[in-house]
């Protein structure tokens, strides 16, 4: 489909001048006489890109800015302007313009531009509609991380949820080890089959056996009728098997058994069951340490680590806490009917630091908590538990910067040193630096200006007065 534009200009011959040429080059074109008319034709009808003129009568070119990006975020905006100033632009791509050029109109000039602004805008969206398609491939309900480590794990659970393969998934408690085995399961051809779960920690050693395999009638006193196990009642479906490394040896080769022949007995019975399940075993538990002392057999070890998943620590994934508090007091809203609106920055600021030992249990335990003793629309540090904050205070210095200013010097520095090394590898050529960063050359420039970046004797780009004062720029 053809790119859809929006010219926005009070000078009808601007106007014409646009559309004749964008039309010539087989764009879609529309045209507004102000930016009120421009905004009315953008709510009733979606525009790749808008060339918006700055000086209008009414609402100003600059101040409509916002309020088209309000009613489409994606869309692309390039301003006209007949007065380059240093200030006016600045504030123009500091509102959301992505470029500009300057009338009277170089026609090359305006192709490029054009041309620029709409490949980053069919790229954004490719980007888009691969993230929801890739959450509409893996569905894996309240997984939640955008952290490198957990974007592995999702990987990973995509890769195998397909298969048959038994699965063992290890990690500290608390990690979020048996919704790893729940995505796996609902992800996988067996997803309207049971998924029978059975904790091998919470049952005593007697009773582990009946429990994993059943009894009949009768097998020892007490058992009045057959009772099937989970095993039995996970057929055709998968069994989950939390804490795997708390179980007793004569269960443990059992179990070995139904990995290798898929069949087992009922505790009294005589014939032997057939069955086709799925294993997904979980373990908190170094099992290498376990085979290497004896504690754990080590052929059963090797039959459930066909396919390992490693389920890291909060505390090595500090990024996904924001995300994961956001949610929790989102669930915590909802359960116990409050209404508190966010996390304040400082009490954000103790969570991250927190090593969470009890990993993502303990921040939900803890925003929980938080969220029923909030008195107002803030969640802010002195809800938080003392241990937390008290940590946090201890391993940090007194003069440390507060969190905003942190925040503003890192987001500084980082831009800075961005430019700086695109400099360096473009060998001090403002031009070829500015294409590896994205960025026009004319932004580029007043980005040098404004961080007080040392290029040499490099000169304005064509159509601004480097005589204005620098000040301006900050």
């Amino acid at each position: 489909m053809k790119a859809s534009i929006l010219v926005v200009d009070d000078e009808e011959m601007s106007r014409f001048i646009l559309r004749e040429a964008l039309t010539k080059r087989g764009y879609g074109v529309e045209e507004a006489p102000d930016a009120e008319s421009g905004l009315k034709k953008l709510r009733h009808h979606p525009y790749d890109l808008v060339l918006l003129d700055i000086q209008m009568p009414g609402l100003s070119g600059i101040d409509a800015i916002p309020k088209f990006k309000d009613i489409d975020p994606s869309v692309m905006i390039i301003m006209t302007t007949a007065l380059a100033s240093k200030e006016t632009i600045l504030e123009a791509i500091s509102r959301g313009a992505l470029d500009y050029f300057v009338k009277p109109f170089k026609m090359e000039e305006m192709e490029v531009v054009v041309k620029r602004s709409l490949e980053r805008r069919r790229l954004e969206v490719e980007l888009q509609n691969l993230k929801e398609q890739i959450s509409e491939t893996f569905r894996y309900e309240n997984i939640i991380g955008r952290s490198g480590a957990t974007q592995e794990v999702l990987r990973l659970v995509g890769r195998v949820a397909a298969t048959t393969a038994t699965v063992l998934i290890w990690g500290e408690t608390g990690t979020g080890k048996e919704l790893i085995a729940r995505a796996i399961h609902q992800n996988s051809s067996r997803k309207d089959k049971p998924m029978v779960k059975l904790n091998c920690a919470g049952i005593p050693e007697g009773l582990l056996e009946s429990e994993l395999f059943g009894f009949e009638k009768g097998a020892f006193t007490g058992a009045v009728e057959r009772k099937l196990g989970k095993f039995e009642l996970a057929d055709q479906g998968t069994i989950f098997l939390d804490e795997i490394g708390d179980m007793n040896p004569g269960a443990q080769a059992k179990i070995l058994r139904i990995l290798q022949e898929m069949e087992f007995e009922r505790l009294g019975g005589i014939k032997p069951i057939k069955i086709d399940v799925r294993v997904i075993a979980a373990t908190n538990r170094d099992l290498t340490q376990a085979v290497k002392h004896g504690m754990f057999r080590e052929d059963l070890f090797h039959r459930l680590n066909l396919f390992s998943i490693h389920m890291p620590a909060l505390r090595e994934r500090v990024e996904d806490i924001p995300i994961l508090a956001e949610h929790f007091l989102n669930e915590a809203n909802a359960r116990f009917e409050r209404s508190i609106r966010s996390i304040s920055a400082e009490a954000m600021s103790h969570l991250m630091k927190y090593e969470w030992p009890g990993n993502v249990r303990e921040l939900k335990n803890t925003i929980e908590r938080s969220v029923l003793i909030t008195d107002g629309d803030l969640l802010t540090s002195k809800f938080l538990p003392s241990h937390i904050t008290k940590q946090v205070s201890d391993q940090t210095p007194a003069n440390a910067p507060t969190l905003q200013q942190d925040l503003a010097t890192t987001l500084h520095n980082l831009e800075r040193q961005l430019i700086i090394d695109a400099l360096e590898r473009a060998d001090g050529v403002q031009r070829k630096a500015a294409r590896f960063l994205g960025v026009t050359e004319r932004v580029l420039w007043y980005k040098i200006k404004k961080l007080h970046i040392d290029v040499g004797t490099a000169s304005a780009p064509e159509g601004i007065d480097e005589t204005e004062n620098d000040e301006e720029l900050d």
